[in-house]
């Protein structure tokens, strides 16, 4: 029986971002294809008695320092310090901050397949300090990993540019969303929907000023928060208390409620701008939700024609979603395509088949892996997908 183990996430089954999405479905899926599965994560980040928590799934909980700077890092030495004394037969790794530790699991002997994610030194609410460190995590990665994946070919674009690495591009896969009843107090296409972790490069600032100007017709739902409180968490607060048409959910763990939204929203806002494949975008086109998008080459890569595309422009949003609440044929031409691509460009069965494959390659060959270095630190020959 091969092992894996999973570092970088706040654990399994977890509910914060992308990257615990994804190991939701990716360690039941290797689990069930006879894999020896570990995942790490941080304390009090998951529930002992989750109805979703696979039996078979080993979960390592491992110190840290809990801070918005330091908690990636410092979790990440812990998680590889003890993968280092249980030597499984491949590591797969979330996050760049990561790659000052690829070099101990590299001496180990252990192969590592790691996700690059986004640009995270190019997101707004890192100081400078931090960006250095997604940075140089980034040059270590692209120096020491034995493969990346990149979840966005535009991703892959940037890290072929500015690291000289290319990676195996795996995106994020979305569910078929069965027919959920609307939340008390709303309406089958008749409000805005957000869902999006209060951070500037979300494009939260620009919405929240969008709603003003929304709010005065139409229902708004806010899902989402900061994760450690702060100034938009209070913003979304007040809005919800002076606005009668604002409903602010806060996180969301339940899928079917958050599913729900996005399946009866009229317009989803999505403003991520610097990440690649959204998960949360995904999964609002599996739901059917009909899509205003920030303007990125990562919300045009994923959704192509099927959205209606913004700058993060306060009056610029608040006039698209007005529009689109009001066209119910642009929302069903909008919903009907973007259901069609999820269900053909983004499926978690391909997604989980995918990073099997690159598991098992590395297991059955290291050697010729590409990113394994030779003397001269110049990449092998080995596999090649963007």
């Amino acid at each position: 029986m091969p092992s894996v183990v999973i570092l970088g996430t706040r654990g399994y089954p977890s509910y914060y971002g992308g990257f615990e999405t994804a190991v939701r479905k990716i360690a039941p899926y290797l689990a069930e294809h006879g894999w020896e599965v570990t995942v790490y994560g941080r304390e009090g980040t998951t529930e002992p008695d989750d109805p979703q928590r696979d039996p078979r799934i080993t979960c390592i909980t491992t110190r840290g320092l809990e801070s918005k700077s330091f908690s990636t890092l410092s979790h990440g030495f812990t998680a590889s310090l003890d993968t280092m004394k249980r030597k499984p037969d491949v590591a797969l790794i979330m996050n760049v901050a990561n790659g000052f530790f690829l070099p101990m699991l590299r001496a180990r002997g252990i192969p590592t397949l790691v996700n690059v994610d986004g640009i995270e030194w190019d997101r707004e609410k890192w100081g400078k300090a931090a960006k250095v460190m997604f940075v140089t995590g980034a040059r270590l990665t692209a120096r020491w990993a034995t493969e990346i994946i990149v979840d966005a070919e535009e991703i892959g674009r940037r890290w072929l540019s500015e690291f000289g690495r290319d990676g195996l591009f795996i995106p994020y896969g979305g569910d078929v969303v069965r027919e959920l009843p609307v939340q008390p107090g709303l309406t089958h296409r008749g409000y805005a929907l957000v869902v999006a972790r209060f951070v500037p490069e979300n494009t939260i600032p620009e919405f929240f000023q969008a709603v003003e100007r929304i709010a005065d017709r139409q229902p708004v739902v806010i899902v989402g928060s900061s994760g450690y409180g702060g100034e938009f968490d209070e913003i979304a607060h007040d809005l919800a208390e002076r606005h009668g048409n604002v409903h602010a959910y806060g996180h969301i763990s339940d899928d079917d409620l958050l599913q729900s939204l996005w399946q009866h929203a009229g317009a989803y806002f999505h403003g991520h701008s610097v990440g690649g494949t959204n998960p949360a975008l995904v999964q609002a086109m599996a739901a059917g939700a009909p899509t205003v998008a920030r303007d990125t080459p990562y919300n045009r890569e994923v959704l192509q024609h099927h959205g209606v595309f913004v700058e993060a422009d306060p009056e610029q949003i608040a006039v698209a979603i007005d529009t689109l609440l009001l066209d119910r044929s642009e929302q069903d031409r909008l919903s009907a395509g973007a259901r069609a691509r999820a269900g053909t460009a983004y499926t978690w069965d391909d997604v989980c088949a995918d990073y099997e494959r690159a598991l098992r390659g590395l297991i059955a060959s290291p050697a010729r892996a590409r990113g394994w270095h030779g003397d001269d630190g110049q990449p092998t020959a080995g596999l090649a997908r963007l």
